[in-house]
């Protein structure tokens, strides 16, 4: 199992929330396609919204993955530096998704490298792991506050300083 961005971790899940939100319950393929052609079709067309998760709904069915561990490794790095690189590690075989590959990766080069990586995530769950940002991973090794404060801590004498009855403190 292998930690991916996680920025790309969260967008694999909206990702997967949009698919099944499409779907609906009980899930309608007839809406799921409807929209997946919508998509195809503007995105083939060299428009569309540049959204990455939006791109990568348009691609999950369409996309074929021909170098799985180079889009691990680049899942380590949202912003990336060679799009080119994570375009030769992919492909869409049907006509209308070629198109739309071509377009997507001319169009919105940076934001098509992101779609691919998301894409890939998303159909690959098993291949990765979400980075554990929980409190209670963050908290492991965290003995809690510390006693001794390091001469921190207010002396009586400088506490009694703002006592009005310059007494005892209880």
């Amino acid at each position: 199992m292998k930690n991916v961005h996680p920025e790309f971790s969260f967008q694999s899940r909206e990702l997967e929330g949009q698919i099944e939100g499409t779907l609906g319950d009980p899930p309608n393929k007839k809406n799921y396609d409807m929209m997946v052609g919508a998509l195809v079709s503007e995105y083939a067309g060299g428009s569309g919204l540049d959204d990455v998760n939006l791109m990568a709904f348009a691609l999950v069915d369409c996309i074929k993955f021909k170098d799985p561990k180079g889009l691990m490794r680049e899942a380590a790095d949202y912003e990336g530096t060679d799009p080119a690189r994570v375009f030769a590690m992919a492909e869409c075989t049907s006509e209308e998704g070629r198109a739309m590959y071509e377009a997507m990766t001319a169009n919105y080069p940076e934001l098509a490298r992101q779609a691919i990586i998301t894409a890939f995530l998303y159909k690959n769950q098993g291949r990765w792991e979400d980075e554990d940002r929980s409190l209670d991973r963050l908290g492991e090794g965290d003995e809690g506050d510390d006693d001794d404060m390091d001469g921190t801590a207010a002396s009586d004498d400088f506490t009694q300083l703002f006592d009005p009855e310059g007494g005892e403190r209880e």
